[in-house]
């Protein structure tokens, strides 16, 4: 059976994406069993759309993904979720189809956005003793 598992990462988010190839031809995106229509916030629906829409439906036509996403919060679960099978897929087309056209979907990719394929390194600070946070402290009062 022809498949590739990866992930994406944003903050405390992690989105494990499995890619097959699908039975039914027409391609199927699930994410945590929903299909992607169902996706809210609906605005960040579309961020999802952009990792498929950049590389072209037609090369996700006859593959089955599903995602599986925990931790985070919404938008950062979404971040994790599209950076999940924009990876899937350039892991797909280099195991089971060639070189080449893996290439350039991955340089389409990176020509777009870079964190569709290489995840970001932040990470909340913590906070520490005589402030409120991280890097604010307590208000100073001599009297």
């Amino acid at each position: 059976m022809e498949a590739a598992q990866t992930y994406g990462r944003k903050k405390n988010a992690t989105a494990v994406a499995y890619v097959k190839r699908g039975k039914s031809g027409q391609g199927m995106i699930r994410i945590n069993g929903h299909p992607l229509q169902l996706l809210e916030p609906e605005i960040l629906r579309f961020k999802v759309y952009e990792a498929i829409l950049i590389v072209g439906e037609d090369k996700f036509a006859g593959l089955d993904i599903r995602v599986r996403v925990k931790g985070g919060g919404q938008t950062s679960q979404v971040y994790a979720i599209r950076q999940a099978i924009a990876k899937g897929i350039v892991a797909f087309y280099q195991k089971f189809v060639d070189e080449a056209s893996k290439k350039e979907i991955k340089d389409i990719i990176v020509a777009y956005d870079r964190s569709l394929l290489v995840a970001d390194p932040r990470r909340c600070e913590p906070k520490k003793f005589g402030g409120p946070g991280a890097r604010a402290r307590f208000q100073k009062s001599y009297r």
